[in-house]
């Protein structure tokens, strides 16, 4: 079994008051305590999805004598001191204040990646409606926060269709480790691991998309750049809390490198923008840089729930039929909470398949699997409730509507930018067209697999030493 795992989400125990809202939205139960009385967090039950931390409605009065200073609590929580919203209950650990010293520092070469939703909701941050698209205004920002190179998630995750489309169509052709399920959501791949670790030769190998980019930026991109590895700083902006606890799995290294040095939250990125003084609403936009900020709309779809299954289909389809897709636009895959299951045909071949938005509805298919009794080939993952739009590192929204709002906006804004973009393929991406011709060779090929692919070991109480899966 795994050492202990260093908290990421915490519950302040001056200011939580016991109402058990983040029980209520809590997946996997880790939430611990009476009602009126302060909780705690499990942090081995803990999937780190950070729900708790969108819901929380508990914060600290201004002045009150009674509580620990605020400039004591912000430097605790890992925040900068020039942050002004009001500290609630439950909070994830930051890195701002971690990396803002590390962008000061001339030796290093500072390279940043943005998931795919990120261009959809940090202008809510600065007061523009929901789901405004800004992926240049964010390239911008991001220059001016410190950073040399200013890469894209969206590369990575069409990087992940090539591999993990592949992965699928080796495996249903040779009928072996079926359904196989989606492995970029860290949290569900965290819970895997504690509650289904003998399930776990059902996830695919792939890294996420966020890993994959950390692994080529310190090789193939290092050496683009002529940088030696050991100067790079590669941060990422997320909308999970969990990826600070997947970058720092033991196995997400290349070559002895962490691929991934530091993650930050939307909210985390915004609140650095506001402390060096920029603003943001008046910036101009300006592009990611090459090759590893070019992306298709497959790629930038995989922050709305079913993203990652259609962007998957959209490639299968013509890997499998060598024929052109007749509509990209695959409405029956697209959705919200809940499970949503489609039959496919590509060409011959009948691929059944389920998309899962929300953790708590992923127990009756992992009983299916168990039982050898799940009908599906592919199964996709998100911890969270519709995906990544709904992140716990998001923009903080304390009402229910305005919650549904911003979902709303965000994933109508996601597909209308990929609506609108000349590549919409993984693979008929002209950057990772040259990224395989030039350097890895072909999908699930030696380099691809060395740099690209993972294991997944068991964190079950009940595991007596580690279950790899193969």
């Amino acid at each position: 079994m795994p050492s202990s795992i260093e908290p990421i989400i915490h519950i302040d125990q001056e200011l939580c008051t016991g109402c058990r809202r983040c029980a209520t939205v809590c997946p996997v139960d880790a939430i611990i305590g009476e009602r009126r009385s302060p909780q705690s967090v499990d942090p081995q039950r803990c999937v780190i999805c950070g729900q708790c931390v969108q819901v929380c409605s508990a914060y600290a009065a201004e002045g009150d004598s009674r509580l620990t200073r605020r400039s004591d609590k912000l430097r605790e929580r890992g925040q900068l001191s020039s942050v002004h919203e009001p500290l609630f209950a439950a909070y994830s650990t930051g890195h701002a204040s971690e990396l803002r010293e590390a962008l000061d520092d001339p030796k290093r070469f500072n390279i940043v990646q943005c998931a795919p939703v990120i261009r959809v909701s940090l202008a809510e941050e600065f007061g523009m409606p929901f789901g405004t698209l800004t992926p240049g205004k964010m390239a911008s920002a991001l220059r001016r926060v410190g950073f040399d190179r200013i890469y894209d998630t969206n590369f990575g995750a069409d990087v992940t269709i090539m591999e993990e489309g592949t992965e699928l169509i080796s495996r249903v052709m040779s009928g072996e480790a079926l359904p196989m399920f989606t492995s970029c959501c860290p949290a569900w791949v965290k819970h895997a691991e504690t509650a289904a670790p003998h399930l776990l030769h059902h996830l695919s190998s792939c890294k996420s998309p966020m890993q994959m980019v950390g692994a080529l930026a310190k090789t193939y991109g290092a050496k683009a750049e002529g940088v030696s590895p050991g100067d790079i700083f590669s941060v990422a902006v997320m909308p999970c809390t969990c990826k600070k606890f997947e970058s720092s799995r033991e196995e997400m290294t290349v070559d002895g490198y962490r691929e991934v040095d530091l993650v930050i939250t939307t909210r985390e990125l915004a609140q650095l923008i506001k402390a060096k003084g920029i603003d943001f609403n008046s910036l101009p936009d300006e592009p990611f840089d090459s090759p590893l900020g070019l992306y298709s709309g497959a790629g930038t779809i995989f922050g709305a729930t079913g993203g990652v299954m259609e962007a998957a289909i959209r490639t299968g389809y013509e890997l499998v039929t060598h024929e052109a897709l007749p509509d990209l636009q695959l409405e029956f895959i697209r959705g919200a909470e809940g499970i949503r299951t489609a039959t496919v045909q590509l060409g011959d071949l009948e691929l059944r398949v389920a998309i899962v938005a929300g953790l708590k509805y992923v127990h009756g298919i992992l009983e299916q699997v168990s039982k050898g009794e799940c009908p599906y080939h592919f199964i996709e993952v998100m911890a969270c409730p519709e995906g990544c739009v709904s992140g716990g590192g998001q923009p903080k929204l304390l009402l229910e509507r305005d919650r549904t709002a911003a979902y709303a906006a965000r994933k109508a804004s996601i597909y209308n930018h990929d609506s609108t973009l000349k590549i919409r393929k993984s693979h008929e991406n002209p950057a990772i067209i040259q990224l395989y011709k030039d350097y890895l060779g072909e999908p699930l090929g030696e380099v691809s697999h060395h740099l690209l692919h993972t294991k997944f070991n068991s964190r079950s109480p009940k595991s007596s030493g580690m279950m790899s899966s193969p």
